[in-house]
């Protein structure tokens, strides 16, 4: 067990629990640490952006780094929720199956899907991973994603198709495109013959939780189809984040080349 780590999460703990900054004696007073010990924690977790300090010189209170991440993880939890019922007018408009997709490290999870009614359709089961850059919903995901994140990308990515990105530098280049557009094709990268379409959702605190998008044989999403189906998973992906309580969803007209 790491105890250094338990005891910052104990500092962290207290101050956000306290309604005013506090001091270092009264926290080591109130933990049972030494002074010495909160004062390194107090300094390691100013440095991460947790905590700052507080009017009163010698004080410390939280910032709002912590609510930043609590809002995420809330987000998380609700968007599936709030997300039924614009993954169900999707389903109907365009009778392809349907996904709500998270990003967990350089994959997306599929946190709910709707199937297609086609007898040919494309098949993943909840819970079910595909790595970020192949798929639709993960490239919109990664594209509004910070800088340090994408450091965890490898300069060479696997290429599961002929059609996959394989490097980093090309996988930049399409991430500023969707960035642009507000949304994200995946023309078979991932599976041969099954392509999908993708946006991003945004949570309260402006940050990127999910996407929705669709997936289908390429044979149905031609490039007719992707320029109707784009606006309209567009159209969804900003529904469901003013849904969560974001107000700057704004995206051009879709255009698709």
């Amino acid at each position: 067990m790491d105890t250094t780590l338990l005891k910052g999460l104990g500092v962290l703990e207290a101050l956000a629990a306290s309604r005013s900054a506090r001091g270092v004696t009264e926290l080591a007073q109130s933990l049972e640490l030494t002074k010495s010990n909160v004062h390194r924690t107090l300094q390691t977790l100013t440095a991460a952006g947790y905590v700052r300090s507080g009017k009163v010189p010698g004080t410390y209170e939280c910032t709002l780094k912590l609510f930043e991440i609590a809002s995420g993880v809330v987000a998380r939890i609700d968007v599936r929720q709030s997300a039924d019922v614009f993954m169900q007018q999707l389903a109907r408009l365009t009778k392809e199956t349907i996904h709500l997709s998270v990003l967990d490290g350089m994959d997306v999870i599929y946190l709910n899907k709707i199937e297609s009614p086609h007898p040919v359709r494309a098949y993943s089961t909840i819970g079910g991973r595909a790595p970020a850059h192949c798929v639709a919903s993960g490239k919109a995901l990664l594209a509004w994603q910070s800088d340090a994140c994408l450091q965890q990308l490898a300069s060479r990515l696997a290429a599961p198709t002929n059609r996959s990105i394989a490097s980093r530098d090309a996988l930049f280049d399409e991430l500023a495109k969707i960035r642009r557009q507000g949304f994200a094709v995946n023309r078979g990268e991932w599976r041969d013959g099954v392509g999908g379409i993708a946006s991003i959702v945004f949570d309260l605190a402006g940050a990127p939780v999910a996407a929705i998008g669709i997936s289908g044989p390429l044979e149905r999403l031609r490039p007719a189809a992707i320029r109707k189906y784009s606006q309209l998973v567009v159209d969804a992906a900003c529904g469901l984040s003013r849904s969560l309580g974001y107000s700057q969803v704004s995206y051009p007209p879709v255009v698709v080349a």
